[in-house]
């Protein structure tokens, strides 16, 4: 059966390096590239994806809304919805202008979606709801949903594990894998701990094993007569993205440079931490303060949305997130994370100043 690969193309550094890092290391997989487009871009996502289509090839570019008379998607959902602006409780930006528009692409041919989530992180990602779209994770360790690994690995599936085991594994691990199988899940030996415990053994031989057993389902990944990145074991962090996008001569996403303000005397950097629509309402106050400060028409514009009561950010404003005290005690708290951030992570070459504080999208940001 004709299964189908596809990577989403946001105009981040993840999905970016990604889709570099499986051209190049898997030509063998023919996969649709696709990018979904808001109109509320910033310039340099646009940039990005243009040069990432010279070493690619073709990127489909989604819109979802054609034809309507409004400038963009965004603001035909918007006037749509009644003026009632998105917010992280009400996603409605990334249900109309990006999932929809993907389940759309895809159809319903059993599809392979790969996704950029790092081995660094501690995040699933976007998992379609849909039976025929089987997300996979080439950058971690553990390259399938949990989904597929709590299918894996429940306690009324432990006999079939052990004959999968008997079949794919080597003698010398055989016993090993035997005995965490046999171990039920627990509250003390819960889901992550037998995963971990079984690829600890060998990370091989445990996608072997799962391969094995999606063969038994309607999983895309078990239509696959060969699935290479049962053989992948790399484990890629912010580093390697970086150095992924350099040696490509893509290059790093201009937002994601760090730039300098001082304060008080007192210096820090600020940039993007992410791609998607200038206003997203996930950007931490410092962002917006950058979005204010380098792209001052973008802010406004921003502005322009906030009506009725509805704001981007709960219980502040962007007229009142600019007033000159406010900037300089965001600006303050910025630098105070910075150097927490910098004692733990000072021997780190690439710092991701907002790893570790940013709530994310899961379909516009990887």
């Amino acid at each position: 059966m004709m299964v189908r690969h596809v990577l989403g193309i946001s105009g981040g550094k993840d999905s970016a390096a990604l889709a570099i890092y499986l051209k190049e290391k898997y030509p063998e997989l023919k996969i649709d590239f696709y990018n979904s487009d808001t109109g509320c871009e910033l310039e340099e996502t646009e940039q990005l994806i243009n040069r990432l289509e010279s070493v690619l090839g073709h990127i489909t570019r989604l819109k979802a809304a054609q034809g309507s008379p409004e400038p963009t998607p965004f603001h035909h959902f918007y006037k749509s919805s009644g003026g009632y602006l998105p917010s992280p409780q009400a996603r409605w930006c990334t249900q109309k202008m990006k999932l929809a528009e993907f389940e759309k692409f895809v159809g319903d041919a059993p599809t392979v979606s790969y996704v950029g989530i790092r081995g660094d992180e501690e995040r699933e990602g976007y998992v379609s709801t849909k039976p025929n779209i089987q997300a996979i994770f080439p950058f971690r360790r553990n390259i399938w949903s949990m989904e597929v690994i709590n299918k894996f690995l429940h306690n009324d599936n432990i006999d079939r594990l052990i004959d999968i085991y008997e079949m794919v594994c080597a003698n010398k691990i055989l016993e090993q894998a035997t005995k965490i199988i046999k171990t039920p899940l627990t509250k003390q030996f819960y889901y992550s701990k037998k995963l971990n415990a079984l690829l600890d053994l060998d990370v091989k031989i445990f996608n072997r094993a799962v391969l094995a057993f999606l063969k038994t389902t309607d999983y895309p990944v078990g239509k696959l007569d060969y699935f290479p990145l049962v053989e992948n074991e790399d484990v890629l962090d912010i580093n390697d993205i970086y150095q992924i996008l350099e040696n490509s001569g893509v290059g790093i996403p201009a937002y994601y440079k760090p730039i300098e303000f001082e304060v008080d005397g007192k210096k820090g950097t600020y940039n993007r931490s992410r791609s998607g629509c200038y206003f997203c309402f996930f950007q931490q106050k410092i962002e917006w303060i950058w979005l204010y400060e380098q792209h001052l028409d973008l802010f406004q514009k921003s502005m322009e949305f906030e009506k009725d009561g509805y704001t981007w950010n709960q219980g502040e404003s962007l007229a009142d997130l600019i007033k000159p005290e406010r900037i300089r005690q965001i600006k303050l708290d910025a630098i105070k994370r910075q150097e927490n951030k910098a004692k733990k992570e000072s021997n780190s070459l690439l710092i991701d100043m907002f790893a570790d504080d940013s709530d994310f999208c899961a379909n516009c940001f990887i």
